[in-house]
Formats: C-alpha cells, structure tokens, sequence
C-alpha cells in the first residue's frame, strides 16, 4: 500500500503560484484597458520592443521577452496578418528579422494612452517607490530563474 503524501509540511507560498497569479490579474487589467484599441497586452509588449530596436532577429526578440521561439511565431502570426509587423530573411539566411510597420506604429500609437491609464493604476496603487523596487525584484527573478 503507498503511503499518502503528507502536505502539512508544504509550502503554500510557491513564488511560481504568486507570480502566475500576479501576472494574470494585471495581465487581464492590461487586457481590459487596452481591448478598445484592438491590441491585447502582449501584442502591445510585442510591438513597443519592436518599435524601440529594429530590427529584431526573432531569436533577440525571444530572448527579451523571455520566450520560446515556437510560441514567438505563433504570437507574431496576428500581428503579421494584420500588418502590424513583418518578418524577413536576415543577412544571414538561417536569421530571420521582425519589424513593426508604419500600421504597427499607428496602432501603438492609439494603444499608448490606454496604456498608460493601465501603468498608472498600477504604479499608483503601488506608490512609485514600492512599483520601482518590485520592478527591480522582478528583474533580478528573471535572472534567478534563468540560472544567472
């Protein structure tokens, strides 16, 4: 007979758990602000990295957004269709690049101001000081969880 596993002694604060949990509520706060400008949160991310560095070779642009490649593509694919960004063959062939396009910028345009109403709500809540430090704290999670 297998003996149960005794859960008294387990952890409930699991920064996985925490960390999912906050990143769904803002994320759906993000989504929320940003639904009437026909971008969600993380096409919106997509497009500001594309916007502030061209151009991105889609294994850079992983690399920021801390994503697999596979899921990279298939996040681009709308964005593609709806000629918000574009992807071609890089100088090195293996390579391929990711632009945003001057529509991409016109819709990141018309998102920012939403944007920012859902940045304020946060850092607000925060205060700046505290939403500053907790940036930072994220920032260095990252490197943790990337074995850095």
């Amino acid at each position: 007979m297998t003996k149960k596993p005794n859960f008294d002694d387990t952890p409930l604060h699991c920064a996985c758990f925490s960390l999912r949990k906050a990143a769904r509520a803002v994320t759906q706060l993000y989504d929320d602000t940003l639904r009437p400008s026909g971008l969600r949160a993380t096409q919106f991310s997509v497009l500001q990295h594309l916007a502030s560095e061209r151009p991105f070779t889609m294994s850079a642009l992983a690399d920021v957004l801390v994503t697999d490649r596979t899921t990279l593509t298939r996040n681009l694919k709308p964005l593609i269709e709806r000629g918000l960004v574009k992807t071609e063959v890089g100088d090195d062939r293996r390579q391929r690049t990711v632009t945003i396009t001057d529509e991409g910028e016109i819709a990141l345009g018309r998102a920012l101001p939403l944007w920012r109403q859902a940045q304020a709500r946060i850092v607000d809540g925060l205060a700046a000081e505290r939403w500053d430090g907790m940036e930072q704290d994220l920032e260095a999670t990252v490197l943790v969880a990337q074995g850095e």
